[in-house]
């Protein structure tokens, strides 16, 4: 579906000179420095597959997804998606793939949402049957009924993210693109784009890389990960056992009867109000079990809660060690 072999992208950025003297010596003669946004990173993307491809800001992501949509041509290395070079061949390319980027929009601004879709099914030339197909099912999944009339401009922004993915994927394309999807976007607007997604991936196979720093997106739709910082690729592979390496930790809240001061090896006391504590232990250490059994033989437990680690946490640890993850 997807194969990237050694892909590096190079920019050329302009040196600011400083000073008066600096800014009248850069109308004639420029100074320039290579920054290198991907360097020398390989991965392959199987048919069907929900990738979350994540990293802090200038890792690279953006530019990685630009290379595969054909929007930048690689500096160096190969790059096939279905079989074609995308920046060789960018109109074929296009009909294949479905592209959001939650930050701009590909409708027409100061059009009714509905003119947007009529445009879009002209420029794909796409079947009259297949189109009316597809807008009945995005109307009833994305609930896009009320707003259709609407022009772009007066969309609020849940709105335009529901139209937007819509629009993408009016032409059946077999690869979805999702750059910050659900950025901006409220609780409720969140989880209906997360199930629209799920919804898309298993009744169409339609593959999704999505690009986000919501957390909860790569944890709600993915199961594999791959990581990426300073243009490297830091882990490729399956998000349970970056949790399962990374995910020892667990916080046990625990209510217990009685005012008797707490006191108990194994765990770290992180935080206390009243008869409520907040303790911290290793699974790999005492389990859980193990560990609620060793209280209950001191204290009584009125109540508790045992929380995993959240997945930025996890994703922190893995930059902090700087480990890559066989």
């Amino acid at each position: 579906m997807i194969t990237v072999k050694n892909l590096s992208k190079t920019f050329n950025v302009n040196k600011r000179q400083e000073g008066m003297l600096g800014a009248v010596r850069s109308l004639f003669w420029r100074e320039y420095i290579s920054k290198k946004a991907v360097d020398d990173i390989s991965f392959n993307i199987s048919p069907g597959e929900i990738v979350g491809y994540i990293g802090p800001n200038g890792a690279g992501k953006s530019t990685t997804i630009k290379m595969l949509t054909g929007i930048l041509v690689p500096t160096s290395g190969e790059i096939l998606v279905n079989g074609i070079v995308p920046f060789q061949n960018r109109q074929k390319n296009a009909r294949q793939i479905g592209v959001v980027f939650g930050q701009r929009t590909q409708l027409w601004w100061d059009l009714p949402t509905q003119d947007s879709f009529e445009l879009l099914k002209h420029i794909y030339q796409i079947p009259e049957q297949t189109y009316r197909q597809n807008m009945a099912d995005f109307i009833d999944i994305l609930a896009m009924e009320e707003f259709l009339d609407t022009p772009v401009r007066q969309l609020s922004l849940g709105q335009r993210m529901r139209a937007d993915i819509a629009a993408s994927l009016l032409h059946d394309p077999s690869i979805l693109f999702l750059d910050e999807p659900t950025i901006g976007l409220d609780v409720v607007a969140k989880d209906r784009m997360r199930k629209f997604i799920q919804k898309i991936n298993r009744e169409r196979g339609v593959t999704v890389i999505l690009t986000t720093h919501d957390m909860a997106d790569i944890e709600k739709l993915c199961q594999r990960m791959i990581l990426i910082d300073q243009g490297k690729i830091m882990y490729d592979g399956e998000l349970s056992k970056v949790k399962e390496v990374f995910g020892a930790a667990r916080i046990l809240i625990i209510d217990l009867e009685g005012d008797a001061p707490f006191e108990e090896k194994g765990v770290e006391l992180i935080r206390e109000e009243g008869q409520r504590k907040w303790l911290k232990f290793n699974r790999d250490e005492i389990s859980s079990a193990q560990l609620l059994a060793e209280i209950a033989k001191k204290y009584e437990i009125k109540d508790l809660i045992i929380q995993e680690p959240e997945i930025d946490y996890i994703i922190r640890k893995v930059y902090e060690r700087g480990l890559n993850i066989s």
